[in-house]
């Protein structure tokens, strides 16, 4: 709206770049047009101010078809003020001096006068149609019809309005008979829902049919599998036993030839052995033999000188080394008991040079164990 300031005796006026603005002074226009700013004196002044950008209308009313079924029209209007000096003729646009408010509210007005123009032609198109049609091509129909009457309307360019554009957006039936027309689709809907859910229980059951096809086929495959794999191993098995049969054969035969070689090198070793001793043993009898034979002349010879020696001595040098030979042979004696009567008879036998008595008395006792 315009801005209005007061000066005393003058007011400033200044508009809008969006408003047409109308100056009467005595009748007379001063001054007109949009992004007006000038100075007025208010007792002498008229003052109207027109909108000129573009305006939307919504609008909603109720129709009757041909079949007397009502239906809710919601549309909505794009116009403008083409020739807004003829609008402030027409309509009231006047500005209050001091709020530079309108003081009436023609928007109102236009409003009210375009709704009932388009109300007037959507009703008498829809009251030539069915339900059914009214609901599948009522909305081209109604905008076509409403925006060419409303540009065929005199009154409209006598008022210097344009209606720029019409959007129908909805033709709704009620509520009920709205239910009662989706009833048929929705069952249709509905058994084309059961059969695709039929459809997809079969698909499911042929896929699990498909799916125990493949899994008892894979049990198939794999007990052949395994079959194979239980002669493969019988095979391996009886090869493994077969080469180390032959193996411990082999090694058996070389065993028993390396023991018969080795027996062989022992019993010729040992008749090596045997046949060495027995010549050794022979060569050492032979020389014992000799040895025997040389010892034996040798001893005759010793006993010989001996015997030789002997026969020049006394019977009582004889007597004593008899003695002296016989004490090397006793054993040993702790103590020795002489009696007079031996003492005496070899004391008389060595002074008188006479032969060993006869008799003699010796007690000898044989040394204490140590």
């Amino acid at each position: 709206m315009a801005d209005i300031t007061k000066r005393l005796f003058l007011s400033h006026f200044r508009g809008s770049p969006t408003n047409h603005v109308v100056h009467l002074k005595r009748g007379e226009v001063a001054h007109e047009g949009t992004g007006q700013a000038f100075w007025f004196r208010p007792l002498t002044a008229v003052l109207a101010e027109v909108p000129v950008d573009d305006r939307e209308l919504p609008m909603l009313f109720h129709a009757r078809t041909k079949d007397f079924q009502d239906v809710t029209v919601q549309a909505s209007m794009t116009y403008r003020f083409v020739d807004p000096g003829v609008a402030t003729r027409r309509l009231d646009f006047a500005v209050d001096h001091k709020s530079g408010q309108w003081r009436a509210t023609p928007l109102e007005q236009v409003a009210v006068l375009l709704t009932e123009l388009a109300q007037q032609h959507a009703l008498t198109l829809i009251a030539t149609m069915e339900l059914a049609d009214a609901l599948a091509g009522g909305t081209a129909a109604v905008q076509e019809r409403v925006t060419g009457g409303l540009a065929a309307d005199e009154r409209l360019a006598e008022t210097g309005i344009g209606v720029l554009g019409v959007r129908v957006v909805a033709v709704k039936p009620e509520a009920d008979v709205e239910r009662a027309l989706r009833t048929p689709t929705r069952e249709l809907i509905q058994q084309e829902a059961d059969r695709a859910g039929f459809e997809r229980r079969a698909l499911a059951v042929e896929r699990e049919r498909a799916i125990s096809e493949n899994e008892l086929q894979s049990k198939i495959e794999l007990a052949v599998r395994e079959e194979q794999l239980v002669a493969q191993e019988g095979a391996n098995a009886r090869r493994r036993a077969t080469e180390q049969a032959a193996a411990e054969r082999i090694a058996a035969e070389a065993e028993a030839e390396r023991a018969r070689i080795t027996t062989a090198a022992s019993a010729d070793l040992t008749r090596a052995e045997a046949a060495a001793e027995a010549d050794a043993l022979r060569l050492r009898s032979a020389a014992n033999v000799e040895d025997v034979r040389a010892l034996g002349a040798a001893n005759n010879e010793i006993e010989a000188v001996k015997l030789t020696a002997y026969a020049g001595l006394d019977r009582t040098v004889l007597f004593a080394l008899t003695a002296s030979e016989f004490a090397g042979q006793l054993p040993e004696i702790g103590t020795l008991n002489l009696t007079p009567d031996v003492i005496t008879g070899l004391l008389t036998k060595l002074t008188n040079g006479s032969a060993a008595p006869t008799s003699a008395a010796v007690d000898a006792a044989p040394a204490p164990e140590q």
